[in-house]
């Protein structure tokens, strides 16, 4: 038992485990397994980065009356490190976002990817995509993932991070939270947006789109977005690009023609190799050429 207590400590030393069975929290870990909704995966191409070197796993992040689980990756024993806010997509925070976390790490920064759907439930425990949109993700109210994502800042910020050095990536949900994000912290440096929605029905909980901000944006936000999304349409992007060309952000969009929604997720059918690696070299490098750089 001592030898499963190091060997727990060591994925995850921010946890207090008390008495209970450890299986239990191997079962039920941030950042590891997927959501019901898009199971099976493609365990094929999916891309496994090791911990070998990180301090990586999950931490609590006090956000107004909340104890908000994250998944937090940065290299061992280095302070001053750039900071990279890591959005999910509609599943919460799994094991591609997490193994995200450690590419960053790997790189020298600290990245941490919230649960921001926690105060609606748990996306891995829903079987349809429907079902997870309605119940959980389309009843978090943006002003509410402002808040906790200003909370992972300033715990970055006690916690070996330069939030002088800041920037926010995000995937689908996570891609339209990228670009609110930016426009709503001034201390964000630079930002990418994953094939996240510009446009989209407004509700009370979600009363803008990336689209209302884009001439008044400061922040340069490099979106990726595939030319057969079925759910993003070209018209939308276009708009968008010719809004942003309005403001005086350097904000960009790169537009892979022959990749879908979801085109990085590689644990996903959807997976494009060539258009997410190009994606993740570009993603690196604005955030290097924006002052986001370890």
């Amino acid at each position: 038992m001592d030898n499963m207590r190091a060997d727990l400590d060591s994925l995850n030393p921010s946890v207090d485990w008390g008495s209970g069975d450890r299986r239990d929290f191997l079962r039920a870990a941030l950042g590891t397994g997927f959501a019901a909704a898009v199971l099976p995966v493609m365990a094929q191409t999916m891309i496994r980065t090791d911990i070998d070197g990180l301090l990586a796993g999950e931490v609590m992040i006090r956000s107004g009356d909340l104890d908000m689980r994250a998944y937090r990756a940065q290299p061992e024993g280095k302070s001053q490190l750039p900071v990279v806010l890591v959005v999910s997509e509609i599943f919460g925070v799994h094991e591609h976002i997490a193994d995200i976390a450690r590419r960053f790490a790997k790189l020298g920064y600290l990245a941490i990817a919230p649960e921001l759907f926690q105060r609606q439930g748990d996306p891995r425990q829903y079987e349809s995509i429907p079902d997870l949109i309605s119940k959980v993700v389309s009843k978090a109210p943006d002003e509410q993932v402002m808040r906790d994502l200003d909370a992972c800042v300033a715990w970055a910020g006690r916690h070996q991070g330069d939030t002088q050095q800041l920037g926010v990536t995000g995937f689908c949900w996570g891609g339209r939270i990228t670009w609110l994000y930016a426009a709503h912290n001034p201390r964000v440096k630079a930002a990418v947006a994953w094939y996240g929605k510009v446009v989209q029905d407004k509700t009370p909980l979600q009363p803008q789109n990336p689209i209302d901000m884009a001439a008044s944006l400061r922040v340069p936000v490099l979106g990726l977005y595939g030319g057969k999304d079925a759910g993003i349409p070209l018209e939308g992007v276009d708009r968008m690009r010719d809004a942003l060309s309005r403001g005086k952000s350097g904000s960009e969009i790169v537009v892979y023609p022959d990749a879908g929604h979801a085109f990085h997720a590689d644990y996903r059918p959807s997976y494009r190799e060539t258009e997410a690696r190009d994606g993740w070299r570009r993603c690196v490098d604005w955030m290097r050429r924006h002052g986001v750089s370890a």
